[in-house]
Parts: C-alpha cells; structure tokens; sequence
C-alpha cells in the first residue's frame, strides 16, 4: 500500500472554514428547492459497464447514439469558462463527464451547480464523446445531486504518510485510494473459494455461538462481557472448536464454519484481536488426512487465484507445488535450527538438557516448565521464521496440545500438526481426543496452569465431557487462520491492510 496517497492525519474539526463553506452550500441548495439527499434516480449502468460495451468506439457520431444513466462521486474538476469538466467515480471505475451550461440551462448552472463540489455524489443522464485528446466522456445532458458531502476529501497531502489514519477512516481511503478496494474483493473471492471447496466435499457451513459461558478450543486470553438479564458473565469466543466437535457428536459428520474470533492479545503485523477462521471437523478422518485435505484446498486456491503456484510476498517467492515437506518438530529443530540431536533425544536427564539449551539461546525457563513446553519455546523461537516454504510440523508434545489424541505409539507424543507457510503459522490441525476420561484428566491440568498464573490456560468444560461421554465418532479437525492466508496472497505485509477496519489504539 506505499504507493497510495496518505489521508489527513486528523479529523476535521466543527469551525473548519472548508466545513462550514460547504454548509453554505447546502443552505443556497435548500433554499433553491434542492432536496440534497434524495433517494430517487436509479442508474441503469456502472462506469465499468459503460467503457466496457462503448469503449472501443472511436466515432463520435455513433458514441452521440448512446445513452447512459450513471451514478457516482465527483473526484476532480476542472473549468472552463462555460464548460466544465470532472472525473466521476463509481464502485466500478472512473469516467469524465463534461457539463456545458447550454445544455443544462442557465439556471440550473448558477442556481444548482455552482454549489456541486469534489466529494458530491450526482447521477448523470446524457450521450458518449470523444475529446480532442480521445478520452471517452459522458455530455451531461440531466445531472441530480443525490448526497451534498459535508467534510471535504484529502488533497495531494505533504509530509509524512499516517499510514493508522487511513486504516482508522478506511471509508476515506478507499475514496481517494480506488486501487485499495481489489484487495478486498480479493479477500471475499479467497473466502468463496473455500467455502465452495467444503461445499463440494460435503461438508456442512454451520454457525456456533459467540458468547461462549466457559471459553474454550484453544489456549488464549478471553474478553469478557455481562449479561444483564442472565446475571452472568459471559466470554467472546477464543474458538468455535468445542462447539463443532459437539455437533460431530450429535451426528453432523462433516462441519464447518468461517467466522470471527476474538482473543484478548497484543496488536501486530500479524496479530489482531478480532480475526477470521475457518474451522472443519470430520467423522472419521485423522491428521494424515487433513494434511492431505488442507493441501488441496490451498493449492486449489492459490492456482485459481494466481494461475501458478509460486507467490511472491514481499519480495520472498513462496512455492505451493505439492506434495509438501512434513517434518515432526523434533526433526525440524535439528534441520532447520541445526540443534544436536543428543540435546534432544529422550532420557532421564532430557529436561536438564533442553532447559540449558533454551536458557542459551536466551529464552527465560519458568519453573513449572515441562519438556513439551520447552521443545515448543525452542520450536517458536528458532524454527517458525524460517519455514517460508509450505511446511507440516507434526507430532507435538502431549502437553502443549490439550484437545488433542495421543499417539497410540507414542503416549506423550499428539497427533497434531501445524502449517507454516511465509514463516508463519496458517493452520492447527488434529486427531481430536474423543476419551471422555482422558480429555478431563487434561481439563484438570489446564485448570492447574490457570490457577498457577497461566491467563491463557484452558477451563474445565463439563458439558464437554458430557457430550464425549455419549460418544464422539474418530474425527479429525483443522483450522486456517484466513486473514495471514489473505496476507500471504495479496502481498500484504501487515494484517491491517487485509482488514476492512482492524482494531486500533484510541484515537487521541
């Protein structure tokens, strides 16, 4: 987005001469008998639609034989004498329209206008021209104004670029910053895109709540709101994960959901507080197979999106072409952080080792530390950056993957995978844990780190246990992260470009 005109770095205050000049304006409309808002011209086509069926046109008697109706708002405007001329801007593109005071009337011209300014939205009836210089133009021969804008838009701006101004009004933004708006429709294009991949497998879109009376689904710091009525505190969803793992109980076999989380954690590039999953969850499916599911969804989404399956993303090119590496994390500190397997293989000294190891590289070790946690810190801090490449970590620690199923060969080791795509992690998978017995015995623990100090500790869900213990069918269950897999895709280097309106610090 550095290439895109920055907005004023504050808001208009009441008193702006600019303000208070366009409210004279709309007082003279008023008082002309203008209604400046309202709501009855319908336009019958959108710019791109106009230069796409008459743009080719060279012959100005055959572009006179064309009539439009069109709506937008006015962008630039230049005069000349009797004749004006401005750019108009609709969702869809921008054209020049040419208004002559002999074709509107004189009246129309001093009395109405006059009073039209850059930022006004006006719908336009008249033919197609040709100017000198060949570019396509509408000869208004009906103009109506349909909104008088109040606040004027941004000039050409000097100085430093407020880059949190434009992320704070990105209603403005996407007015003078038309080149914006592709991202957005790109974003909604990726979402379609997946939801029709899960359609066409069968898979059922579902809505789960998003007040959730115990947060679950994932290890992370809830907020927190009140239910008046009720009398009870209630928390924002972290994760719809429990919710669709009770509904894989109740005999929906294949489910999911794309919708919003909320997690109650620091802002950055890659982080904001209020972000956008998918979740799937199937009967009957393990790990190994939703490795092979989530490659084939994003494979098919990165070939639709860019007809290949390089990307680049910032100035790095990330190669889609499967099959993908998959490393268990042990495997991935000795390969990619080239640590000594003697530092991690098992044995009774092993948490000595690897809390020595952890401290050298300067990570803090807390005492209450386990081996799981410190293979995960190293993991974290040594590994993640560098997997640019699509990249399955598999095998986790028991301990840091409490929804998750032991491996039947390996009781301390989880069934779990991570995928980190551009050094950064894009989805958590797992075999889900459907042991009644076991699931509470790991509940219990998550309780104990909570009361220890750990915010971000899981709550003992009893009625979870309760839907286990009527029996959930072997299932698998993955989530993509689609706000960093928009990043990765669009070349977006901060989460907040792909966010419509990402949360931001107060405003002054």
């Amino acid at each position: 987005m550095s290439q895109q005109r920055p907005l004023e770095e504050n808001p208009q205050p009441e008193g702006n001469p600019q303000i208070e000049a366009r409210k004279v304006h709309l007082q003279a409309l008023r008082q002309a008998g203008v209604n400046p808002y309202p709501n009855d011209f319908k336009p019958e086509q959108a710019i791109a639609e106009i230069i796409a069926h008459h743009g080719m046109l060279q012959d100005n008697e055959q572009l006179a034989a064309v009539s439009v109706k069109t709506a937008g708002r006015m962008m630039l405007m230049r005069h000349f004498g009797k004749l004006t001329f401005a750019n108009l801007q609709d969702g869809s593109g921008q054209i020049q329209i040419a208004v002559q005071k002999d074709a509107v009337g004189e009246l129309f011209y001093q009395q109405i206008f006059r009073h039209i300014e850059i930022g006004d939205i006006i719908g336009v009836i008249g033919t197609l021209f040709r100017t000198k210089t060949g570019e396509l133009t509408i000869r208004v021969v009906t103009l109506q104004l349909l909104t008088k804008a109040l606040r004027p838009l941004p000039e050409k701006w000097h100085g430093l670029e407020d880059i949190e101004t434009r992320y704070r009004q990105r209603y403005v933004d996407m007015i003078v910053n038309p080149e914006v708006r592709p991202l957005f429709q790109r974003r909604c294009h990726i979402i379609r895109l997946i939801r029709r991949f899960m359609e066409e497998r069968d898979f059922l879109e579902v809505e789960t709540p998003m007040m959730h009376p115990i947060p679950g689904g994932a290890n992370a710091r809830p907020f927190i709101t009140h239910h008046n009525a009720l009398d009870v505190d209630l928390y924002l969803r972290i994760a719809p994960e429990l919710y669709l793992k009770r509904l894989i109980v109740g005999g929906f076999e294949r489910v999911f959901e794309i919708n919003r989380n909320f997690r109650n954690e620091g802002l950055s590039t890659r982080h904001n507080p209020e972000f956008t999953m998918m979740e799937f969850y199937q009967a009957y499916a393990d790990y190994r197979s939703l490795m092979d599911l989530v490659e084939q969804l994003l494979v098919h989404v990165v070939t639709t999106i860019h007809g290949a399956l390089q990307v680049v993303h910032q100035d790095r090119t990330i190669d889609f072409t499967p099959p993908w590496r998959r490393l268990t994390l042990v495997e991935a500190l000795i390969q990619q952080a080239g640590i000594d397997v003697g530092l991690l293989q098992e044995g009774p000294d092993r948490h000595e080792r690897l809390t020595g190891l952890a401290r050298s590289h300067g990570l803090t070790v807390e005492n209450n530390a386990d081996n799981g946690q410190l293979l995960l810190a190293l993991f974290e801090h040594l590994v993640e950056d560098r997997l640019i490449h699509p990249t399955f970590i598999i095998d986790y620690p028991v301990s840091v993957s409490p929804l998750s199923r032991r491996s039947d060969q390996h009781p301390d080791t989880a069934e779990r995978f991570e995928l980190f795509i551009g050094g950064w992690e894009i989805a958590n998978a797992f075999s889900e844990l459907n042991d009644p017995i076991d699931q509470a015995d790991r509940f219990r623990q998550q309780v104990l780190e909570k009361t220890a100090g750990n915010h971000e500790a899981m709550h003992y869900d009893s009625d979870y246990i309760r839907a286990l213990e009527y029996g959930m069918p072997p299932t698998g269950g993955a989530g993509i992260g689609i706000d960093r897999l928009v990043m990765l895709l669009t070349n977006a280097a901060s989460i907040r470009d792909v966010l419509l309106f990402p949360q931001l610090r107060r405003e002054n």
